[in-house]
Formats: C-alpha cells, structure tokens, sequence
C-alpha cells in the first residue's frame, strides 16, 4: 500500500467516502477497522485524512488517518 493525503470530498452509504487525493486523483475509500470501532471518530466533507491506496487497484483505498 502507499499512504497518500487528501481530503474528502463525497459522503456516501455504508461508510464509504470519495477522496481527492493531492495530485487531484479521486478514489473510493472505506475507514480502516480501528477506526471503524472507536465511535468518537466522524469524517465529513472537508476533513483532512491519510488513504492508503492499493498498488494493484488504485481506485479503492482506505482511510487510515483523519487531520484535526
């Protein structure tokens, strides 16, 4: 995986989120499961956040890091 910075561009259904990532590529990305179990965790439209993007599809990846 490579770790990218971007920022969040779309809320959709079942916990998924279009990314924009710096280099303005856009991809689907679902937050990791520890991030997943702790609650007090919410991403909305705007946030900062660290993707993890696979080398092998790299139009999925998975939030990994949200910036305050």
């Amino acid at each position: 995986y490579v770790r990218m910075n971007g920022s969040v561009r779309e809320v959709l259904p079942n916990a998924t989120f279009v990314v924009e990532l710096d280099g303005g590529l856009l991809v689907t990305a679902k937050p990791s499961g520890r991030m997943r179990r702790g609650r007090g965790i919410r991403i909305l439209a705007g946030d900062a956040v660290e993707v993890e993007v696979s080398t092998y599809d790299p139009t999925m990846g998975r939030i990994v890091w949200r910036h305050r």
